[in-house]
């Protein structure tokens, strides 16, 4: 278990400080707004949407290092996948980070599997979702402001 809890350290950082995808998307074609108020945390999801697949997507804003690092890391992880393929990572990713358990294969969720640990601390959980409920309400086409609360 150390092994894991280094790489998680170290991938959250990484994520963290130089956050992918972390840019506004001009040419969005849905986008949602999500905020904790437990945390501060905020951000704004983009993507381009064409058909069934997700061709970009980006965020911007601001929060703590867990929260920034999964919506860096989600950003990269359904970039090009469907939208049924993304609510399907979503999943998985929040069985994971609630109960430290997958749906299934770990390898499905290539490096969000260093999210595991999360579990652990039930306060962070909202902060390693936030993003995530934030891509479920742009595909869903939701307007209102997304709450972890």
């Amino acid at each position: 278990m150390p092994d894991l809890r280094d790489l998680y350290q170290e991938v959250i950082l990484e994520h963290s400080k130089a956050p992918r995808n972390f840019h506004a998307l001009a040419q969005a074609n849905q986008k949602a707004e999500g905020f904790n108020p437990l945390c501060g945390d905020h951000f704004t999801v983009y993507m381009t949407t064409a058909g069934d697949s997700i061709q970009d997507i980006a965020f911007q804003g601001s929060g703590c290092a867990i929260s920034k690092a999964s919506a860096s890391m989600m950003t990269q992880a359904v970039k090009g996948k469907s939208k049924a393929e993304a609510k399907e990572l979503f999943d998985t990713f929040h069985k994971l980070v609630t109960t430290g358990e997958s749906n299934g294969d770990r390898e499905d969720l290539g490096k969000l599997a260093v999210f595991s640990g999360v579990s652990e601390f039930p306060v962070r959980v909202k902060c390693a979702t936030l993003a995530w409920h934030t891509l479920q309400a742009a595909l869903e086409g939701k307007q209102e402001k997304v709450s972890t609360e």
